[in-house]
């Protein structure tokens, strides 16, 4: 009995010599994540680096940062109180008023962005604006009607393919800032033919565009045509309605293919679909 053990336990050299080397197998396999550890260590992430960058963001979106730094919210303990028009006033004279560096750079974002105070209470709707301040400030509020007057009438129609930037800060909701990229960019079209266009305006949402579209008026006759067989390269290039590849392959088709007669000829150039053809027609001159 004890030998027919023995020989059960027992095992021979070659098997032995395969135990050993699977031995070593699970050895080098359990100590492999150590080794690769050792001989490279992974980089950190220098998360400090991340929150300050992320911070930075976040100044660029607050009007409270202003030009990146931090505004103070510490007031003068004496304000100096005077008769006041608030459009246009400066940050130093709403800090003599007795308001922040902080709120008066909140009201000068409001006014980047078109706002106007048109009565008293305009100035109370600033979130910035405390109720204690409003009440501080409201008897020294004085809002000519001059001011006033120089926004359009509610049924005055400005046209705004004539109208320069002071004509166009008339416009209820459009200040310097959206008057000026409207200017830009209908220069680069040559004029807007459809007030649709303006939502092509960057910052001018369909919430702006309800606000400011029975106000406004478009002159058809007034949009600069494109001269579409004599026009160069790098002309035809600032057209906002087409791109490079688009612009390159009019100019190519055109000299392999001679002048067009009408947008149709167009149609045979793979690259402008119907849309881009629709947009663009109102535009061009085949004379």
């Amino acid at each position: 009995m004890k030998a027919q053990i023995i020989k059960y336990l027992s095992i021979t050299k070659k098997e032995w010599n395969g135990l050993v080397v699977l031995v070593i197998l699970i050895v080098l396999v359990l100590a492999s994540p150590y080794v690769y550890q050792l001989f490279h260590k992974d980089s950190t992430i220098n998360t400090k680096d991340f929150d300050e960058a992320v911070a930075q963001l976040s100044k660029i979106e607050d009007p409270s940062y202003g030009d990146g730094q931090p505004k103070s919210d510490e007031k003068i303990s004496h304000p100096i109180m005077f008769a006041f028009n608030p459009n246009g006033l400066s940050i130093q004279q709403w800090e003599q008023l007795g308001l922040s560096e902080r709120q008066a750079n909140v009201i000068k974002h409001y006014e980047a962005k078109g706002g106007k105070f048109y009565n008293k209470e305009d100035v109370k709707k600033i979130y910035a604006i405390t109720a204690d301040d409003y009440k501080r400030l409201e008897p020294f509020i004085q809002i000519s009607e001059t001011v006033i007057s120089r926004k359009a009438r509610p049924d005055e129609i400005i046209e705004l393919n004539s109208a320069d930037s002071a004509r166009m800060t008339e416009i209820r909701g459009i200040g310097p800032s959206f008057a000026v990229r409207i200017i830009r960019y209908r220069n680069r079209l040559g004029g807007f033919y459809n007030r649709e266009q303006l939502k092509e305006v960057f910052g001018i949402d369909s919430l702006k565009y309800a606000e400011i579209k029975d106000h406004v008026s478009v002159n058809v006759a007034k949009v600069k045509r494109l001269d579409i067989n004599t026009i160069s390269f790098d002309q035809l290039r600032v057209f906002p309605y087409l791109s490079y590849k688009q612009v390159n392959a009019i100019i190519q088709y055109r000299q392999q293919h001679g002048n067009y007669a009408s947008v149709a000829d167009m149609k045979n150039i793979a690259i402008l679909d119907e849309e881009i053809l629709r947009k663009i027609e109102p535009y061009l001159n085949f004379k």
